[in-house]
């Protein structure tokens, strides 16, 4: 009875928050939003702008490394375009990726482990389906400081700040 009910417990859980994929191959939801993310960081190598911002919904917010960078689809179009422009852009692949989805299947959110030149990175953020199209609502690009590095990379952050 015991057993039964912790395979009860599961199968609710999977279904509110969407893990089903997690424990075998990937579902063909997340096998989408995972194309979704994959062209984004396609697209961001290439600087290719036309398609990196066609991937975001018209009131994304993109959350940048630095603490102030709050952007507005709008303003880090901007200020993206720019770059892309000059031919730059920016290259993070994805080694890891979880995709869970709502209850009724159209709000995914995710979190990825990133490579890039300077080391690891992770992406964060969530998707809505917009018809048939997954669309980027938010995207949180943040780099994971070891726990034993913690206090003197704060340190090294605050004292940065204190002399601004």
């Amino acid at each position: 009875m015991r057993r039964m009910a912790v395979v009860a417990i599961l199968a609710v859980c999977c279904g509110v928050f969407g893990i089903g994929g997690a424990w075998g191959a990937p579902t063909e939801q997340e096998q989408q939003v995972g194309s979704v993310l994959d062209a984004l960081h396609d697209a961001a190598s290439r600087a290719d702008g036309q398609t990196y911002f066609a991937l975001f919904s018209g009131d994304a917010v993109f959350f940048g490394t630095d603490k102030t960078e709050r952007w507005p689809i709008a303003e880090f179009q901007a200020y993206g375009q720019k770059r892309f422009d000059t031919g730059t852009g920016w290259t993070y692949k994805s080694t890891e990726r979880h995709v869970y989805f709502s209850a009724d299947g159209k709000t995914a959110w995710f979190d990825e482990r990133l490579d890039n030149k300077a080391g690891e990175a992770r992406g964060t953020g969530v998707l809505v389906k917009d018809g048939d199209q997954w669309k980027i609502v938010q995207y949180n690009l943040s780099f994971p400081v070891p726990n034993e590095l913690f206090d003197g990379v704060y340190g090294i952050i605050k004292a940065y700040e204190e002399k601004k």
